[in-house]
């Protein structure tokens, strides 16, 4: 059985705004304090590990020893199936060395590209992950695993979300997650169904 969370602060070991906005707004209705790793002066830790779930657990472990606090972290990434899973756990690592979000959509276009890939959904197909660590600091943690199916669209649309929204469609959508609102992003999203399972396992 979870572990129940009942602790009045929670780190979420990030320095992304928007996933962090994102995940406050998420635990809102129960009335944890929430700051981020960045807020908080945390270093952010190497990711090292081979899976989303390796890289989640060591940076949500990261932040509750160096905190004292229970501490969120999520490892998220794309997967472009034409693309053999890349960049899947090196996505951050696609936007470059300033961590432009178009530096990496133009480098999945451009491999897409390369390939000849054609513009067509089977073709083009990709997923969405995301897994969350749930780290106390006595080491126990919890781990979900959420996703979301659809496909690499260029040119990229929509202003809102972050990252990696304005080229994916999900599926049974005309709207990539950039055109969506943040309540109808986060109803669908990976991040927002690994919240939910996180949420039944641990905080309700």
């Amino acid at each position: 059985m979870a572990r129940r969370f009942a602790l009045p602060r929670l780190v979420v070991a990030t320095h992304n705004r928007g996933k962090a906005g994102e995940i406050r707004t998420m635990l809102s209705p129960f009335g944890v304090d929430i700051v981020s790793a960045g807020e908080f002066g945390l270093p952010a830790p190497e990711e090292t590990g081979k899976t989303f779930e390796d890289n989640a657990t060591l940076k949500a472990l990261a932040a509750t020893r160096a905190s004292g606090l229970p501490a969120l972290a999520d490892d998220s990434g794309l997967s472009v199936r034409a693309l053999g899973g890349q960049p899947g756990l090196y996505t951050a690592d696609w936007e470059g060395p300033t961590r432009d979000a178009m530096v990496g959509m133009r480098r999945i276009q451009d491999e897409l590209a390369k390939r000849g890939v054609p513009d067509s959904d089977a073709a083009r197909a990709a997923t969405f992950h995301c897994v969350l660590a749930l780290a106390w600091p006595d080491d126990h943690v919890e781990l979900v695993h959420g996703t979301l199916d659809g496909r690499i669209v260029w040119p990229p649309r929509g202003s809102g979300g972050h990252g990696y929204d304005p080229c994916f469609q999900p599926v049974g959508e005309t709207r990539t997650t950039a055109e969506m609102s943040e309540a109808e992003k986060n109803a669908i999203s990976h991040r927002g169904r690994a919240f939910r399972l996180l949420v039944e396992a641990c905080f309700k």
